[in-house]
């Protein structure tokens, strides 16, 4: 996982809980100084003993801080990288682009990111079906991400995920309806 994501987590966290509680982590929690290289690689494991760690100390379920974590990366990585959002007009757009577009881009910045993959169904004009593929299993951070999308191109949805991986599916089913 690459330390930007860790950075944004940082981050979040500072803005919502504050430094101490950040601070608390790092020293209850983790076996390093909490300093993370924007273009660095770091193991999944830390980020998820990072994750685990915010949940003890928010008294949130690992679940919720992945999803509120997504939207709030959303917010921060437009804002970082601009480019990456400059060439969607809309929020569908946006999202048909992510393997497409933003993950080339992001595949010339960072040496090996190890994205998820997307494919897609449009089974209705209002409808988007994003089909989600990673080792990771971090489709609840993808839902954040949809709805950190959503709320910058200021589009209403109603997001559903009826497939998992987490429930041994091969695959994850994001269902995006705009409304």
């Amino acid at each position: 996982m690459k330390g930007v994501i860790f950075n944004i987590l940082e981050e979040m966290v500072i803005e919502h809980k504050g430094m101490a509680v950040w601070n608390d982590i790092l020293n209850q929690e983790m076996n390093d100084e909490g300093v993370y290289t924007a273009g660095e690689s770091y193991p999944d494991e830390k980020l998820f003993a990072l994750v685990h760690a915010v949940s003890k100390h928010t008294n949130l379920a690992i679940e919720e801080v992945l999803a509120t974590f997504g939207e709030f990366l959303f917010g921060k990585l437009a804002a970082r990288y601009p480019v990456f959002i400059e060439g969607a007009a809309d929020l569908k757009t946006f999202l048909k682009s992510i393997d497409s577009v933003i993950h080339v881009e992001v595949k010339k910045l960072y040496n090996n990111p190890n994205l998820p993959s997307f494919t897609y169904s449009e089974p209705s004009s209002d409808v988007l079906v994003m089909y989600y593929h990673s080792p990771r299993k971090l489709c609840l951070l993808a839902e954040g991400l949809i709805r950190g999308a959503a709320s910058h191109y200021e589009t209403p949805i109603q997001l559903s995920h009826p497939v998992c991986m987490h429930q041994g599916a091969p695959k994850c089913e994001l269902s995006v309806r705009f409304l």
